[in-house]
């Protein structure tokens, strides 16, 4: 099969003949380099107005915090016009970010070993990169190095869930009724609702606040006709283990939204916004949850201050159920929201359900409680996800954690929706699929979570090209393809590799934590050929190493086979 690459000279890929590729990718590799640091995860992140449940996002590129790492076309281009044009060449070549333009494979070879070494003083690395398009191995150090990957293990999860469900794939949250609907609208028993461990269950994908596809399964549940329930809210999540924080996730990542989590019954990501409205005069604020639920209690001290447009609001969840808020907002200022990591999300959701049911003027005559959904119970309404091609973009060029845990467990339960999901049931598919399809020597990979946030998983640099080589040819390689943040351009990489042959070309999944910089994915070279490469850095240099990294990838994109 052939795949046009995304690329600004829009060149067609050379087909690839994976046999080979695959074959190559099995040669012995070098020593391995000096000890790394001890790995110390990424700090918390500050409660801020619109949270992103992606690590990355917080953490990985400051320049998303303000910093402007070049000045825009615009802003430059009267200087460019007064720059001589041997300096204008530099830049747009990539010489400006110390990249080369090597003209055979050995000069590839050699200007990228010099660039792995040459600014990070210490740490280690893992490295290959193999031409798709001849399947020879251009460039390898450390290949068989077992290295944390931070995010990028998100390639392995992106591969899975495609895999084993296909892009087109659509997650489905269910009501059901569990007993008998009158004429009046009296529901004689329970409703249900039912997780299918659906990551897009939030206002990402419709129009609205938090609370927007909870209120739309109420009105659905209306609009069958219940008035009434007689019995209770079930909140079914068994379809995923009660395990909602994965081995390896540090205590210090837990409430941060890029830790939330994991839940087969899972709304907002499962993030709770404390919104604080300003009251009248000098009397209390108006402090609600959004998305409303039964699930916690509010209790604010915060009051309001006239004439002031500022506010400074403190939000905490304790461990009985409870939310408080202290501080104070002005009487002129906009909403001010801060956000919370659910503890328990499938009481959270199932909260949320009962509020949004009372919203729609249905009354509950029960409580709220978890369980399975009984055997005989009858299907009310549904809401769809967006295709699974849709939301592996948007885990991989936004790096979503909560994304990517859900797709890995749901990938385990395959298109059947047989069995438990689980850390443990995800690895083991993630295994098979490499072994059996991939061609990964075992041990090659340690697994412990689908997103990478935890400590205590490692990959080789060789499995992970192995998995990008194969994703290049399979059926559902334009999806993979397309996930991928494009340098330059778009989300993760948008300011990286700019004004370099790299630009609108490379793409490829990024990966940091405070002991992590890799990348992976994929480049066109400037005669067409299609390079897949890894390259994963562990230690504290982070800075130089992901200076590294950009030099090779627009080095890459500058090669030419002469």
């Amino acid at each position: 099969m052939k795949f046009e690459l995304p690329s600004a000279r829009r060149v067609m890929a050379r087909s690839c003949t994976l046999a080979a590729a695959l074959a190559l990718l099995a040669l012995p590799l070098d020593a391995p380099a000096a000890d790394a640091a001890q790995a110390a995860g990424p700090a918390l992140a500050e409660s801020v107005r619109r949270p992103s449940a992606g690590a990355e996002s917080r953490l990985e590129d400051p320049q998303q915090r303000g910093k402007r790492s070049r000045r825009s076309p615009r802003r430059t281009s009267r200087r460019a016009r007064t720059r001589p044009a041997a300096r204008v060449a530099a830049v747009r070549s990539g010489a400006a970010l110390g990249a080369t333009t090597p003209r055979s494979a050995t000069a590839l070879a050699g200007d990228l070993g010099v660039m792995l070494t040459d600014k990070t003083r210490s740490g280690r690395w893992g490295a290959l990169v193999v031409s798709l398009a001849r399947g020879d191995t251009l460039f390898q150090a450390n290949a068989d190095l077992s290295l944390q990957p931070a995010s990028t293990m998100k390639l392995f999860t992106s591969a899975v869930a495609f895999e084993r469900l296909g892009p087109d794939w659509q997650f489905s949250t269910d009501v059901l009724r569990d007993g008998s609907l009158k004429d009046d609208g009296t529901l004689d028993g329970s409703l249900v609702i039912r997780g299918d461990g659906d990551p897009a269950f939030s206002n990402r994908f419709l129009r609205g606040e938090a609370g927007a596809p909870m209120e739309l399964l109420a009105r659905f549940v209306a609009g069958a006709g219940v008035k009434r329930v007689t019995g209770d809210v079930i909140g079914d999540a068994s379809a995923f283990d009660q395990q909602r924080i994965p081995e390896g996730w540090l205590s210090r990542y837990l409430g941060a939204g890029y830790a939330a989590r994991v839940s087969a019954l899972s709304l907002n990501e499962n993030l709770v916004w404390v919104a604080a409205y300003p009251g009248q005069g000098r009397g209390p604020a108006h402090v609600v949850l959004e998305p409303a639920t039964t699930a916690y209690r509010v209790t604010s001290t915060v009051r309001t201050v006239p004439g002031s447009t500022g506010g400074k609001v403190i939000a905490r969840m304790t461990t009985d159920g409870r939310v408080t808020a202290s501080g104070w907002i002005g009487s002129r200022s906009m909403p001010r929201k801060y956000s919370l990591v659910v503890d328990d999300p499938a009481v959270f959701t199932a909260g949320a359900f009962r509020a949004a049911l009372a919203a729609q003027g249905i009354t509950v005559d029960g409580t709220v409680r978890l369980a399975p959904t009984p055997e005989g119970a009858v299907k009310l309404a549904s809401l769809p996800s967006p295709p699974l091609a849709r939301l592996v973009s948007v885990m991989n060029r936004e790096s979503i954690n909560h994304y990517a845990e859900l797709l890995f467990r749901n990938a385990a339960r395959g298109p059947g929706r047989v069995g438990v999901g689980s850390a443990e049931t995800g690895a083991e598919t993630l295994r098979h699929f490499l072994g059996e399809k991939v061609g990964v020597a075992p041990g090659s990979m340690r697994i412990s979570d689908g997103s990478g946030l935890s400590t205590l998983d490692s990959l080789t640099p060789r499995a992970m090209v192995q998995l990008l080589a194969y994703a290049h040819g399979a059926p559902w390689g334009a999806a993979f393809h397309a996930s991928l943040p494009v340098a330059g351009e778009s989300e993760l990489l948008r300011h990286r590799m700019r004004f370099t042959p790299a630009q609108g070309n490379l793409h490829a999944k990024t990966g940091t934590t405070n002991t992590v910089v890799s990348l992976a994915g994929y480049v066109t070279a400037e005669d067409g050929e299609v390079l897949a490469f890894a390259f994963i850095y562990n230690g504290t240099d982070r800075w130089n190493a992901r200076e590294t990294i950009d030099r090779m990838g627009a080095t890459m994109a500058g090669f030419v086979r002469e």
